[in-house]
């Protein structure tokens, strides 16, 4: 099964927008999004950067800690806003030193000459805000 939780073999499911011919060709927001989770999993950090907007990318990526454990990805909605952009609801669990995590996050992404990438994310209570 593939680390997104789609029952999936990786190489058909996430492993496909990670290498060869099909790289950073995801077809939508929510499969940039579990195949995100899936190399923040497998610590492609590579990959992480590759789809990551210039305007909000950080210069590098710190690998996993020893012992950290991804625990699932929860997808809860997406919304388009027209053709090339888009916003996806995420919970994501992990385990580290024996305490759950949990990240909640609505994500915006935007897709430039047909590639998509993460532009940035804010928790829902902010999104709320933000929107007032």
């Amino acid at each position: 099964m593939c680390p997104c939780g789609v029952r999936l073999p990786y190489v058909a499911c996430c492993g496909r927008w990670h290498t060869g011919p099909d790289r950073l060709k995801a077809p939508d927001a929510p499969s940039l999004m579990r195949s995100r989770y899936s190399a923040f999993v497998l610590d492609d950090l590579d990959y992480l950067l590759d789809t990551w907007h210039p305007s909000t990318r950080p210069i590098t990526l710190d690998p996993n800690p020893p012992g950290m454990q991804w625990l699932g990805l929860e997808l809860r909605g997406h919304a388009d806003a027209g053709d090339d952009q888009a916003t996806v609801e995420f919970v994501a669990r992990s385990k580290f030193a024996g305490r759950a995590q949990r990240m909640h996050e609505v994500s915006r992404f935007t897709r430039e000459a047909g590639i998509w990438q993460y532009v940035d994310g804010a928790f829902p209570k902010e999104a709320r805000r933000a929107a007032r």
